[in-house]
This record gives structure tokens, sequence and C-alpha cells, in this order.
């Protein structure tokens, strides 16, 4: 039986960004520098395959250093962010600890603490309990920072002190979105400070605009990544705003919906920013069994960013 042909748009910039691909860097240093176990704390990026192949050489994943038996081993924080009070925990417990926190996280931490130093009383734009989030908002007294998750909040949020207000947002969210919510608390308090630069990262702009560009041709769009990336769940809103209503995330326990590509002459085929190539491979080659594919790879820009893993593990 002839297959039917189907072509696949290949978003690019995709998967691993800077800041996944030195976390994961740093798990595989030290445990080559001090054996294993190492500790983890948190999912050291937000995918369940990379965990797993981490794991397999020596990573202990915990959510708390309390759950830590041997605090002899050394811990890692993730990519996320950590809030003030863990390194002070792990200090007190004598652990050694590498701050596996992306670059571009911190900046945003330091960015909420020069503004609580100077007055300001901070809102970020966010999503609640996400990791990255609850490391922001534990960079600063409780009760100096407000989070607003959507136009709404932002539309009802009551100033709750003298202090001018500022805003800093978490790295991983939708452009459109925070654009909208950013509009909304400008014209509620024109006075507001915002970052200098923006806060959300180069990669995920990237790879949202790489969706945008290639969305409306499509008629399935398919993102790899996990239920619990935000960039990856953002990726999925993207495609579906952006003219491909039938956008889905496809994780570590979809299947491939199979009836439905029957019935398409496009599909388009992203990767969240801690989702590793051999995920959109693998992907390709299950539908290679079934159709004759044809991939044309839309690269909107040339990512060559690099960051440097701390000296002690070089």
């Amino acid at each position: 039986m002839k297959k039917k042909n189907l072509k696949i748009l290949l978003a690019a910039p995709r998967g691993f960004c800077a800041g996944v691909d030195r976390a994961i860097e740093i798990v595989k240093k030290s445990i080559e520098k001090y054996g294993s176990p190492v500790y983890v704390r948190h999912e050291i990026v937000h995918n369940k395959h990379v965990v797993e192949s981490l794991k397999k050489i020596g990573a202990i994943f915990v959510e708390e250093l309390s759950e830590i038996d041997d605090k002899t081993r050394p811990v890692i924080f993730s990519a996320h962010g950590v809030p003030k009070n863990v390194p002070e925990e792990a200090s007190s417990l004598k652990m050694e600890y590498i701050d596996a926190t992306c670059p571009l996280v911190s900046k945003v931490h330091r960015e909420a603490e020069n503004l609580h130093k100077d007055g300001y009383h901070i809102l970020l734009i966010g999503h609640q309990n996400h990791p990255e989030v609850v490391g922001t908002m534990g960079q600063i007294p409780e009760g100096c920072i407000d989070l607003i998750e959507n136009s709404n909040d932002a539309l009802n949020y009551k100033k709750k002190t003298n202090k001018e207000l500022a805003f800093v947002t978490q790295t991983t969210l939708s452009v459109d979105d925070t654009r909208d919510i950013i509009k909304q608390l400008k014209k509620r308090f024109p006075e507001i400070k915002e970052p200098k630069k923006e806060d959300i990262c180069y990669a995920t702009t990237n790879r949202q605009a790489a969706v945008k560009n290639i969305a409306k041709k499509c008629d399935m769009f398919f993102v790899i990544g996990s239920r619990n990336s935000s960039n990856s769940v953002r990726l999925v809103e993207v495609a579906k705003n952006s003219g491909c209503s039938n956008s889905m995330l496809m994780h570590s326990e979809s299947f491939i919906p199979f009836d439905k590509i029957d019935f398409c002459e496009t599909i388009g085929l992203a990767s969240g920013a801690s989702a590793p190539e051999i995920l959109v491979e693998r992907f390709i080659n299950n539908l290679k069994n079934k159709y004759n594919i044809t991939i044309e790879e839309s690269e909107i820009i040339k990512e060559d960013v690099v960051f440097k893993i701390p000296g002690k593990l070089n």
C-alpha cells in the first residue's frame, strides 16, 4: 500500500537553550568530580527523558534538602533557581552546593533584590507555584512582592503600600500575553518601573517566534515537551493563537494521534527549551514508518549563546 505524503514544517530554533545545556553539564561534571551519588534539588530541567538519563549516571533527585540522607554529598540547585533560604539551609547543614540556576533567571533575582533595596514594592508576572516564581519571590521578604498571573489580576490589583511599584517577569512566559499584562499595569500605574531589558529570555522569545512563523500553514501542530515545562506549554498556546487551533503537547506519556494526522497534509513540529533533540528525531522516525515524509526546517534566527559552568567544576 502506497504511503500517504506528509510535510513537516520544523521550527528552528527549538529544544535546548543555553541555560538548560549548562544545567545538564553541571550535573555531569559534578558526578565526574565528586563521584556518585550527587543530589539534585528539584528536576534539573523539566524533562523526564533528561532526568532519567541523569539518574542512570548517579544523580538522585529530591524536592527538599531534608530528604538527603548523606549530607556529605554535594547538592545541585536546578536551572529554575531557588529561594534564598535554600542555600542558607545547605550552608547550615555544612553541605556543599552547586548552583545551576540559569544566568537569565539569576538576572531577574538580582533585579528583584535591587528594586527591594531601592524601596519599591514589586509585582512579579508569572505562574503560581512554578519553581522559578517560587525562587524569585524567595529573594526578598514576604509581603514585599505580589504575583500577577494574568490580565485580570493586573486589572484588579490594589496597591498595598505607599511605595512606588516596579515589575519583573518569569523568563518563560508567553511574549504576547505578558505584553497585554504589562500594558494593563502601565495604564493603571503609569509610574510603574519596568526592567531595563525585558526579562523573558531570548530562547523563549525565539522559540515562540519560530512557532508563530509556521503555525498558520499547518493542519496540526506538535510541541515536544513536558507537562510541567512552562515554555513548552506556552508554545502550544502560541501555535493555537497563531492560526493552528489543532495544536497539542507531546509529553512522555503521549501517543501519536495517527488517526488525526491521516487527514493532514502539513504538520508543524517544535520542542520546548528543556526537550532534547533525540525526542524530536524519535517522533519523526515514528511518522516515517507510516507516511512518506518531507521535512522543511524554518529557521528564524541562529542562536550562539553559551553560559559558562562554575569554575570549581573545571
